[in-house]
C-alpha cells in the first residue's frame, strides 16, 4: 500500500490501475510507461538538514513538517495581547439607533476582526466618551492587562483629544503622533518597556488602513516574524488625477477582468463604504498627482 517499506530487490512500483492478474501471485504491467514512484530515503530532509528556520509563522504545513520529525514541543514567540479601545462621546454601539449627532462604533469591530483574523487574543473595552478621567482609567486598565494597545480616535488636535497627553502621564514615550500618510495622518506610536500603545485615528478607514500597513507589521515584529509584502505590478486600467501630491496616499482599487487597476470611487477617509468590494490597494507616492493610462501600479490585496 501506498506509504508501505519497497521490498528488497524491488526498484519501480506500479499502480493498480495499471496491472492485470495473469496467474496466481502474478501480474502484469498493462501501461505504457511508469514512474518508480518510490520515495528514497533522505530525499526530502538529510541527517543534519535545517527543519524550519526561525521567523516563521507557523501554518498548517509547517505543523505537519515538524511532527514529521518528532518536534511536538517546538520553542516559538507569544502571540502579543491586544487591547482596543474606541474614544469619542458621539459613538454608540452598533445595536443602538443613533441619536442626533451620533454614530455606530464601527471602528471597534473592524479593529477588533482585524486583529483576531491573524490569531491575536483580543481584550474589546468598548466605547469610552470623552472625559479625560474616564480615558486614563480604561487605557491604565488595558496597558496592565495587554501586551499592546490600539486606540482609535482621540489622537488629533481637536478639545477632547486626550489620548497624548494622558499615554505621557502615564510615563510612555511618544515616538510619534503625525506621519506623512494619507489616511491616517494622526497617529500616534509610544512605548514604556515592553508595552506598547497605538493610536489611531477615527476615521474608519483611517484606522483601518494604519492598521494594515503600520499596527499589523508591528504585531508580527514582537513575534519575531516579518511577513514579506505581496505587491502585484498591474497596469491602469484608466488616467487617474488627484487635486493634493503632499503625501503618499492609500487607495482602494478593484482588478478588471484584463487584470487591470480601476479605481474605486472614494469619498475620503470616512468612505469605509469603498472598501466593500475592493480587491486591495495602492500607493500613490507623495509629489505624484496622476497615474496614467497602462503605468504600472503596486497593488497590494486585502
Amino acid at each position: 500500500m501506498t506509504g508501505a517499506l519497497v521490498p528488497e530487490g524491488a526498484d519501480t512500483v506500479f499502480m493498480v490501475e495499471y496491472a492485470e492478474e495473469i496467474a496466481s501471485g502474478k501480474v502484469r504491467f498493462t501501461g505504457a510507461k511508469t514512474n518508480t514512484n518510490i520515495c528514497l530515503r533522505g530525499e526530502d530532509l538529510k541527517a543534519g538538514d535545517r527543519v524550519l528556520s526561525t521567523g516563521i509563522l507557523l501554518k498548517p504545513q509547517h505543523i505537519a513538517i515538524l511532527t514529521s520529525v518528532g518536534c511536538i514541543n517546538p520553542m516559538v514567540y507569544k502571540s502579543p495581547e491586544v487591547g482596543i479601545i474606541s474614544t469619542g462621546s458621539e459613538l454608540v454601539n452598533p445595536e443602538e439607533k443613533p441619536q442626533l449627532s451620533q454614530i455606530r462604533n464601527s471602528n471597534g469591530p473592524q479593529l477588533y476582526t482585524q486583529t483576531t483574523q491573524h490569531g491575536f487574543p483580543v481584550n474589546y473595552y468598548g466605547i469610552v466618551p470623552d472625559d479625560e478621567k474616564l480615558t486614563k482609567q480604561f487605557i491604565q486598565k488595558s496597558v496592565a492587562e495587554n501586551d499592546v494597545t490600539i486606540l482609535s480616535g482621540g489622537v488629533s488636535v481637536g478639545d477632547f483629544d486626550f489620548v497624548p497627553q494622558i499615554i505621557q502621564e502615564l510615563g510612555f514615550e511618544i515616538h510619534f503622533n503625525k506621519i506623512s500618510i494619507k489616511p491616517g495622518q494622526h497617529t500616534t506610536f509610544a512605548s514604556k518597556g515592553n508595552k506598547y500603545i497605538i493610536g489611531l485615528p477615527g476615521n474608519p478607514v483611517s484606522s483601518f488602513i494604519q492598521f494594515e500597513v503600520f499596527a499589523l507589521p508591528f504585531l508580527q515584529k514582537l513575534m519575531n516574524y516579518q511577513q514579506p509584502e505581496i505587491r502585484l505590478p498591474m497596469p491602469m486600467s484608466h488616467d487617474y488625477f488627484r487635486k493634493k501630491a503632499d503625501r503618499e496616499e492609500w487607495l482602494p482599487v478593484q482588478v478588471t477582468s484584463q487584470n487591470e487597476v480601476r479605481m474605486v470611487e472614494y469619498h475620503g477617509s470616512a468612505h469605509i463604504h469603498a472598501y466593500h468590494q475592493a480587491f486591495g490597494y495602492i500607493s500613490v507616492p507623495a509629489g505624484t498627482s496622476e497615474l496614467l493610462k497602462g503605468e504600472l501600479v503596486d497593488v497590494r490585496p486585502l
